[in-house]
């Protein structure tokens, strides 16, 4: 293959969980992928040694008191370099790029992601909460500019993978499975002691703090949810969720004719990385191999929602529509913030996003600007309930 052949990457998040297994996966295919971005918010140390290692057109480090530290540590070579969250937009609105890979946690995925997608690129999306917030907008967005987005969640992944070759057939509803995270099966008695490190330990996947947290209380099962409608183009009475703890089926697509189709696989984050970036293509790896043998029994549940009141919540805001998913989200980001930080107890997470929610003001069809004016009230009245 030539040079001009290789698919140039753009890793928005490349520090976090998601953007060191993309790395890992570009590293052992360095004759299909280059890197052309590197961003991160504040973990200048990592940033420094990829970009040294990956040798990217441009760095962005978030945390603009960084800045002298990451330039200077890269002087020695022609690596451009920049800071602020206004250059997260700017670098996504260059063209020397293919492929976008969405890793940026939270709302602060938004506005980049957003720019990737006015570009026209391919965005490999792992930030859910950009399709929670503003789903319409940017799936409005991704048609008029012929954006293709390739999810990188292993759950919507598994659906897309499901409905290649069904571009014909209506779906009648898909089924997102759940481990049911750490907690699955206990009750509210036992949630109410439960602290921070009991809480980021995930028995299948290996993720950031903030999914690890939002796999613990199930609201990431109500945010994939949320942006599978708008990923898929659903309804909310199409789309289920059961709970799953081998995390073997990553999720089902079932169709008019009552067929099922399942995608499956060791749960690993690198096998859906690696198919979005790969796409249309799958790539040989030497992963490990899922063995039917060790997993003799896989099993189902309905998920607890008056335990896990949080998917209820989640369930309430897709039904509604408008502004309250981004106002869900906005609340949880900080609820979630604040019990990481020893501040709130882990039953409080549902609390502040529930009590969020009823106070801020709903809008059936918000614009972007009201979607941005809806999170930062919702922010502002969360941590106000946590006296932050």
């Amino acid at each position: 293959m030539g040079e001009t052949l290789k698919k140039r990457v753009a890793i928005f998040g490349s520090t976090g969980s998601i953007g060191t297994q993309a790395l890992d996966v570009i590293s052992t295919n360095k004759d299909l992928f280059e890197v052309e971005i590197l961003t991160a918010h504040t973990n200048e140390e990592l940033l420094i040694k990829q970009a040294l290692e990956y040798k990217p057109n441009a760095v962005v480090i978030g945390d603009e008191s960084k800045y002298e530290k990451l330039k200077s540590a890269l002087s020695s070579t022609d690596i451009k370099v920049f800071a602020g969250e206004k250059a997260l937009e700017e670098v996504a609105d260059f063209d020397t790029y293919d492929v976008m890979i969405a890793g940026i946690v939270g709302f602060a995925g938004l506005k980049p992601t957003l720019k990737g997608v006015e570009k026209g690129k391919t965005i490999a999306l792992a930030n859910k909460e950009t399709l929670v917030v503003a789903g319409d907008i940017v799936m409005k967005k991704a048609v008029e500019y012929r954006a293709p987005i390739v999810p990188v969640d292993s759950e919507h992944s598994a659906i897309f993978q499901c409905l290649i070759g069904e571009a014909r057939n209506p779906i009648e509803r898909i089924i997102l499975t759940a481990s049911g995270g750490p907690f699955l099966g206990k009750k509210p008695n036992f949630l109410v002691n439960v602290k921070r490190d009991h809480a980021l330990q995930h028995p299948n996947w290996s993720m950031g703090a903030k999914i690890s947290i939002d796999s613990a209380t199930l609201m990431n099962k109500g945010l994939e949810m949320i942006e599978a409608k708008w990923l898929f183009n659903l309804n909310a009475d199409q789309i289920d969720v059961i709970i799953h703890p081998q995390s073997v089926i990553h999720s089902m697509v079932q169709f008019e004719d009552g067929s099922i189709k399942a995608q499956m696989g060791y749960p690993d984050m690198k096998l859906p990385i690696q198919y979005a970036l790969g796409f249309p293509n799958r790539l040989k790896n030497d992963f490990p191999r899922f063995n039917f043998k060790k997993y003799p029994n896989l099993s189902f549940e309905e998920p607890d929602l008056k335990t896990f009141r949080n998917l209820g919540l989640a369930i309430d805001a897709l039904n509604a529509g408008g502004n309250k998913a981004c106002v869900l989200n906005a609340a949880n980001e900080i609820a979630v913030w604040a019990f990481l930080k020893n501040r709130i107890g882990f039953l409080d997470i549902t609390a502040v996003v529930e009590k969020t929610m009823d106070a801020i003001p709903f809008i059936q069809n918000p614009s972007l600007e009201q979607y941005f004016e809806s999170d930062g009230e919702a922010r502002n009245f969360a941590a106000s309930l946590i006296k932050l």
